[in-house]
């Protein structure tokens, strides 16, 4: 009986989560030795009969101070599983550590995840990014200044490229510049370089938009008074004048932060929207008639 009962569950459950440090051996520019030091993936499988082969890696936002890892990061995690995709989330080192750490963790994390894509069954060419208020603007980044990887490095992760194939940007923080910008992400983020204008022009996403950026999904409220939603007009317009594909849904009411929604039943729709741009994509099958 009791070996019937773990075959079911076998069927039924997505595999347990588990951590991998992105430097085993220490990250660059660490500043100790604590957790916080250790930047990571939280890897979420789906169940095996469901597994799709595609990946999403998830940013958390939290204002580059902190992370909030249960709406914007398990939460979506099971989502992601629920529709058979591997969600990976990310823990990106948050202020002390300023531009380009963050930076540098996100990329790293895509590169890892591309390297080992044989590992966890991903298609490497199937490797999104997610990204969550200031992980919007984190993931907005990845998506914007990426490379082809370094084929002359020893390092076999660094030779993969950190360009995400889709990016999905809910609430992002888009531009450092005033009057939209997050004043606290930035803080955060630039410390004393915060009114440095060149910095500044560098990481408003909105400027950095080429005809690589990836596909891009946006989602936002029009009464969000933390981050108005003009950060996600601006890159949208942006994306648009490079002709990038991209879809943008903003919804008239809802605050700042609700992840999926869960409690609003018109607000909640967002995320049914997004499954229908991944189908339109061709990075999800279209749901069987």
């Amino acid at each position: 009986m009791n070996s019937l009962l773990l075959c079911l569950c076998g069927l039924t459950l997505t595999q347990a989560p588990r951590e991998e440090l992105l430097w085993p051996k220490g990250a660059p520019g660490a500043l100790g030795n604590e957790a916080r030091d250790k930047p990571s993936l939280t890897i979420y499988r789906p169940a095996r009969e469901k597994a799709l082969g595609i990946a999403i890696l998830v940013c958390p936002g939290g204002g580059y101070g902190g992370l909030a890892l249960g709406h914007e990061g398990k939460e979506i995690a099971q989502w992601l599983n629920e529709h058979g995709v591997t969600a990976f989330v990310l823990k990106y080192r948050l202020s002390p550590y300023r531009h380009p750490i963050p930076l540098q963790d996100a990329q790293r994390a895509v590169r890892l995840i591309r390297a080992r894509a044989q590992e966890w069954g991903i298609d490497p060419k199937k490797l999104g990014i997610w990204g969550f208020s200031a992980g919007g603007h984190l993931a907005s980044t990845v998506a914007t200044r990426f490379d082809d990887g370094n084929s002359r490095s020893d390092d076999p992760i660094e030779k993969e490229s950190s360009r995400p194939d889709f990016a999905i940007l809910c609430y992002p923080v888009i531009t450092m510049k005033n009057p939209y910008t997050h004043a606290g992400s930035r803080r955060n983020l630039l410390g004393d370089r915060e009114k440095d204008a060149r910095l500044i022009e560098e990481l408003s996403s909105e400027s950095q938009v080429t005809a690589r950026t990836p596909p891009t999904f946006l989602f936002h409220t029009g009464e969000d008074t933390v981050v108005p939603v003009e950060n996600s007009l601006l890159f949208y317009s942006a994306l648009r004048k490079h002709k990038v594909p991209a879809e943008l849904h903003v919804y008239q009411k809802g605050v700042h932060g609700v992840g999926l929604a869960q409690k609003d039943p018109v607000l909640t729709t967002w995320k049914e929207r997004l499954r229908d741009w991944l189908v339109v994509q061709k990075i999800l099958p279209a749901p069987a008639k």
